[in-house]
């Protein structure tokens, strides 16, 4: 986390909206890498990625558009990306047994519930995975999701709906 916020403090200039506003995305964008990746460091690996790709790209970033959208989109770009480069090389990528604590209030209950949360999404395929992120975690609409991810609103709805069944299924078996 520490090396994201001294890059783009690094390349940032007094009143930098455009550094001002990465920097408050961080913990949203960390949040999302950590639901991509299922892996904490290979979400900050994500991350670092994702802010450095946006500060060499600065200028293809329009004022006065969702520096938010934009940022997200790019993640994911990123993502898939890495997933096609470790499918040709024909590593295996495998989700983290113990899962993450993003957001516990540090009760045992709490981060086993998480646990399990994770785990379930874990076990998603990654176009629900992403849905249910993009829009149940993350708050997005189903229209600026549809848009992240590439796709027509009708098949983003599908992709979560399937995703949410499959969780309250997973999570009833976990229970």
């Amino acid at each position: 986390m520490r090396r994201f916020v001294l890059s783009i403090r690094k390349a940032k200039t007094l009143a930098d909206p455009f550094a001002d506003g990465i920097l408050a995305l961080l913990p949203r964008l960390r949040r999302f890498a950590a639901g991509l990746a299922r892996d904490v460091a290979e979400a900050d690996d994500l991350c670092q990625m994702t802010i450095e790709r946006a500060l060499r790209s600065r200028d293809r970033w329009q004022a006065g558009t969702r520096l938010d959208s934009w940022m997200y989109r790019m993640m994911r770009n990123i993502w898939i990306d890495e997933i096609r480069a470790r499918t040709r090389r024909g590593e295996t990528f495998e989700a983290e047994e113990a899962g993450l604590a993003v957001g516990a209030s540090g009760g045992q209950e709490e981060r086993v519930g998480l646990g399990d949360v994770d785990r379930a999404m874990a076990r998603l395929p990654d176009e629900q995975r992403e849905a249910v992120l993009l829009v149940m975690v993350e708050g997005w609409s189903y229209k600026e999701a549809a848009e992240i991810v590439g796709c027509p609103v009708g098949t983003l709805n599908s992709r979560l709906v399937r995703g949410r069944d499959a969780l309250m299924t997973l999570l009833g078996e976990a229970a």
